[in-house]
């Protein structure tokens, strides 16, 4: 399981930098600077978390739990949910499909799969006995 986390995390983290290279440099001629900011975000939170996953990866070959696995699996919902969520309502609002607005309201239930990622590693570990 633990390899499995750091090579998913080692694919987000290149999707990471990708994007936000391309948010650095292609999304200026074409979005507004509100509109590059959730992008921004987007990329952030992503980049943030690859870390989060892949400390869940390495904690999982010394700690191995249940609730640590669950982490992990958890971290990449979140991701997905939260940036992806956030990435789509960028390439929607750019090709002026507004109508898909609504996808803003998906992203805070990627943002409680994080929290509740976070809470499952410290509790794994908490409850981790040798």
């Amino acid at each position: 399981m633990h390899k499995g986390f750091i090579i998913i995390a080692s694919f987000l983290g290149a999707l990471a930098v990708a994007l936000g290279a391309f948010g650095a440099h292609g999304l200026k001629n074409y979005a507004t600077p509100a509109i590059i900011n959730t992008f921004e975000t987007a990329v952030k939170y992503q980049f943030y978390h690859v870390f989060a996953l892949s400390i869940t990866g390495i904690l999982y070959a010394y700690f191995p739990s249940t609730l640590l696995a669950l982490s992990g699996k958890f971290f990449i919902a979140g991701i997905a949910i939260f940036s992806g969520s956030l990435y789509l309502l960028t390439l929607f609002s750019i090709v002026g499909q507004n109508q898909f607005k609504w996808l803003g309201a998906i992203t805070p239930i990627g943002g409680l799969l994080l929290i509740i990622a976070w809470i499952l590693m410290g509790l794994s570990l908490l409850r981790y006995k040798a």
